[in-house]
């Protein structure tokens, strides 16, 4: 088989585009911890020359991607038992798979990409805006806040949390994420088409508006005072995380109407961003509840 990326970056699963990515634990604001310090590396930057295509892969994504209407749809390549796997969804949205071997999908993915006999390339997903996002805070779940997390695993993983949990839309930044397709994908699930995610330039200035309309914004920071569980959640919220490793950002952190911090014991103070988005999120629902 022609590969037909010749002459372009070839895509990064792990990252989107030509460039990787840096796994790393979640200090909640708090820059300190023992052992090996954790140093992130820059998000990576899309490729100057970069179609425009989302670029999908494995069941779980593929799936929900094909049963979702708002996804419009481009190609997709399948080996035999992945077509054959999926084709009542394949069926219903009128598409005919590209058929390839495992080993295509290697060469155009990296070997040790988990595509699963999976690629689909779709169009990027309509965004709200954040009158819309703030409308949907008021009544339904938190929003949650990404500054500038650049691992897709993380990315992934707090997608599909808020998804888990009822969130009602994700907020990141269009420059330090990762991109809203390949291992970001893989890690959400399928979830990557069940919140509504809004990119924005500049996410003090999306702060501000959110806080315009109502919203209250809470910060998550290892050394605050304040805990989340004791947070009524009444209103329109929105929970800010920050980076791995550092936290959030000095004016993000200002940006917010409180810090608060995630209850844990003595001898481990730290979590993973995407835990403690889990944990945040499921205070919220059960806060709710009541």
């Amino acid at each position: 088989m022609q590969d037909d990326h010749k002459g372009k970056p070839r895509f990064n699963p792990k990252s989107g585009f030509k460039g990787g990515g840096e796994r790393g634990g979640y200090r909640g604001g708090s820059k300190g911890g023992s052992g090996r310090p954790y140093r992130p590396q820059r998000a990576p930057e899309p490729a100057q020359d970069d179609d425009g295509i989302v670029r999908l892969f494995g069941v779980h994504p593929v799936e929900a991607a094909l049963r979702n209407p708002d996804r419009v749809l481009l190609r997709l390549k399948a080996t035999e038992n992945a077509a054959h796997r999926l084709a009542d969804a394949i069926a219903a949205r009128g598409m005919t798979p590209e058929p390839v071997t495992p080993r295509d999908l290697d060469r155009l993915l990296g070997p040790d990409t988990v595509h699963q006999g999976l690629l689909l390339e779709t169009e990027p997903l309509p965004e709200p805006d954040l009158d819309d996002l703030a409308e949907a805070a008021a009544t339904g779940g938190p929003l949650i806040l990404l500054d500038q997390v650049t691992d897709p695993h993380n990315a992934g993983a707090i997608l599909r949390s808020a998804a888990a949990f009822g969130a009602s839309g994700v907020i990141t930044t269009r420059r330090h994420s990762p991109p809203l397709n390949g291992t970001l994908a893989k890690s959400a699930s399928g979830a990557l088409e069940l919140v509504k995610i809004a990119q924005v330039a500049n996410l003090a200035r999306a702060m501000s508006d959110l806080r315009d309309a109502g919203v209250t914004i809470l910060g998550l920071d290892g050394t605050a005072a304040s805990a989340i569980e004791d947070e009524p959640f009444t209103g329109p919220v929105a929970i800010v995380l920050g980076a791995e490793g550092k936290g959030l950002r000095q004016l993000t952190a200002e940006n917010c109407d409180r810090l608060v911090r995630i209850a844990t014991a003595d001898d481990l103070r730290s979590l993973n961003v995407s835990n403690a988005a889990a944990v945040a999120l499921h205070t919220a629902l059960i806060k709710r509840r009541r």
